[in-house]
């Protein structure tokens, strides 16, 4: 971790215990909307298998799936009025930061693109979820992996979201629960759809 890096979450430590634990809290939660990438669009399943659809179902609201294939985070911010803001979200949940980890996006970067669409969403009236999306991925070093865990769930008390942990954990480093190295299969989605439901329900009447 490089020293403007450790500064930086440093600084969203000293901040994190200030103010209520999520902002946005209380509101009715009717739509809720996915924004990531190709985990979330659903690569290489049919639609009732993307995990946003079995949300739905668990839920009861209307999930919009705001995934796009590719994305990082630079590129979903350039979308974030047309595909989220724009949707009137009591819900936004980001899953985003593989694309960037994968193009090797400095980390910094990273956390300042998730605070500022984070913020944008919350302006607008509607709670935030941030998913961890760090697991063992093949041979990168435990420490990278750490590196954005702790980076993750400094921004989600920084910004007062709701953590999602470990969200690709037993899923992406189990052949049996992915398609690739990068995507789930069926059985990997419904996984994450359920560990994303649980996490919600602890704070939100869903």
């Amino acid at each position: 971790m490089d020293k403007r890096l450790s500064v930086f979450i440093i600084f969203l430590c000293l901040l994190a215990g200030c103010g209520p634990q999520i902002r946005n809290l209380g509101i009715p939660v009717d739509t809720i909307v996915c924004l990531g990438n190709s985990i979330t669009e659903g690569h290489g399943v049919s639609i009732e298998n993307t995990y946003p659809y079995l949300l739905e179902e668990l839920t009861g609201k209307k999930v919009i799936n705001a995934g796009v294939g590719g994305d990082t985070t630079s590129s979903a911010m350039a979308r974030l009025y047309s595909d989220v803001i724009r949707k009137n979200p009591s819900l936004v949940i980001i899953e985003l930061g593989g694309n960037d980890f994968l193009r090797a996006v400095p980390r910094l970067v990273t956390i300042e693109n998730l605070i500022k669409m984070i913020r944008a969403i919350q302006k607008g009236g509607a709670v935030v979820a941030l998913c961890d999306i760090s697991f063992k991925y093949q041979d990168v070093d435990d420490a990278t992996l750490a590196g954005y865990r702790k980076a993750t769930e400094m921004i989600s008390r920084h910004t007062r979201s709701i953590l999602i942990p470990r969200l690709l954990e037993g899923v992406m480093d189990n052949p049996a629960l992915r398609q690739d190295d990068i995507h789930p299969n069926e059985e990997g989605l419904a996984i994450i759809a359920q560990k994303i439901y649980n996490e919600l329900r602890k704070y939100l009447d869903i």
